[in-house]
Order: structure tokens, then sequence, then C-alpha cells
């Protein structure tokens, strides 16, 4: 195929991701009300699973700096006249990216597979299942660890007791979405690694070289995510970070082909 013919199927596909976006993206304009009452603004209140299991682990572990309040919670506000409606429908758009990601991965592969050899086309399947899989894992520990513990802290930080703690609706809905894609774009660092060691870009010798750099920075990383200052929250947050890396290091091959 020419550069023109290559750019003309990749147009292809981007015009369906965009329909499957679309489409999904009207069914979660219907449903986003609810999940905002049930699931986005979950985390603005204490009884938020996340803070009640560090209550229960501060009880048992004698370290009241990870407990959270009963009465904590965090005021929205909307400052603009219009921000809630673009906000419905951004997060509508949002929901349906995260909802239609094995979709869009599908047709993306559809597009890069044809350039690629049999043995490296070999066990897709597998991967894409996995990387799917991945995704979803990396989405529910951002929503289940990462944001929660960062919405605490910041939302109880105090520059002055002057200051009274709102939070817009823009910022908090941006910090939301990227934290969740962010965490499923991470856990997909394995899936990468194997796609990459097909390919022969990749060897295990690499991770076993740059371990220590990739512990420094996935530390830097843990801290920024969680900047709580607690030892406890940055370990759980670096531990699957880390753990992933591993996993990278073992699809690989030990030399290139």
């Amino acid at each position: 195929m020419s550069f023109w013919s290559h750019v003309d199927a990749l147009r292809a596909v981007l015009l369906r991701v965009a329909a499957v976006v679309l489409v999904l993206g009207i069914a979660a304009f219907m449903a986003t009300p609810w999940l905002f009452d049930n699931f986005i603004m979950a985390p603005c209140s204490g009884g938020f699973p996340t803070y009640r299991l560090f209550n229960y682990v501060a009880c048992a572990s004698g370290m009241p700096e990870l407990a959270t309040s009963s009465d904590f919670s965090v005021d929205i506000v909307s400052l603009e006249l219009s921000s809630q409606l673009f906000t419905h429908m951004s997060a509508a758009g949002w929901l349906a990216v995260l909802a239609g990601f094995p979709i869009i991965l599908y047709l993306l592969w559809g597009f890069v597979s044809p350039g690629l050899h049999s043995h490296e086309r070999r066990g897709i399947r597998g991967a894409f299942a996995a990387g799917n899989l991945l995704f979803y894992l990396g989405v529910a520990a951002g929503y289940m660890l990462v944001f929660p513990l960062a919405l605490r802290f910041l939302a109880d930080y105090r520059l002055s007791s002057s200051i009274r703690p709102f939070v817009s609706l823009e910022s908090y809905m941006d910090n939301f979405f990227a934290l969740l894609i962010a965490m499923g774009v991470v856990f997909e660092l394995p899936m990468v690694s194997w796609l990459l060691g097909r390919m022969g870009v990749l060897h295990r010798g690499f991770f076993s070289r740059y371990r220590r750099h990739a512990i420094v920075v996935l530390l830097i990383i843990a801290a920024l995510i969680t900047p709580t200052g607690d030892p406890f929250t940055l370990f759980i947050v670096f531990l699957p970070v880390y753990a992933l890396w591993e996993a990278a290091a073992l699809l690989v091959p030990k030399e290139n082909p």
C-alpha cells in the first residue's frame, strides 16, 4: 500500500472509532445523572469503601494518619452557568471511551496487524483479552485507590484557616477522569512490553539493566500520585506499579531475536 492508502485506511478506522464513541456517548449521556450520584461523586463522602478500609487499617495498626473522619465530605460547586451542561456532555464522552475501550483497541489493532509478520501476530487473542483486563484493573485501581487518596489529601490541605474549601466541578471532573485513564494506560505496560518484545524492539536485559532506575522513578511517580506523606499509602500505590514492571520483564524474550 502507498502512503496515501495507509492514510485512507487510518481515516476509515478513526471514523469507526468516532462512531462507536458517539453511540456509546449517547447511552452514557442518558445514564450520567445516575452515575454521578452513585459512582462519580461517591469518593466525596466519608462512607466510601476505601476510606472505611483505611479507618480499619488505622485502628489495627495504630497509624491514625491513615484514618478518614466520619464527617469527611467535599463540597463541589458549579461556578459557571453552563458548566453543568458541558460537564454532562464531556463526562458522557469519557465514559463512552472507557466503556468502548475494547472495541476501540480492536479497531486500531485491525489497522496495525496487516503490517506485522505471522510470528508477531501469534498469541494476539490472548494478549487482547489480557490487555483489556489490565486496562479495567488500572481504572479500578484509580477509582478505588489513587483518586480517593489524592482527593482526601488535597481536600483536607489548608494553606490558611480563612480559606473555605470548595472544589469546582470542572477541577473535580478533570482530575477524576485523568487519573482513571492514566492508571488504565499504566496497567497496559506488560502488554505493550510483550508486543515490543515480539517485534524485537525490547528484551529482558533492558529491565535488568534499568531496574534500580525504575524503582526510583516509580517511587517518585507514586509519591506524586499520592502526596499524603505516609509510607503505607506510598507503598500500596508503588507495589502494583512495580509488579507491572516485573511482569513486563517476564513477557519479553531474554535476547533480541
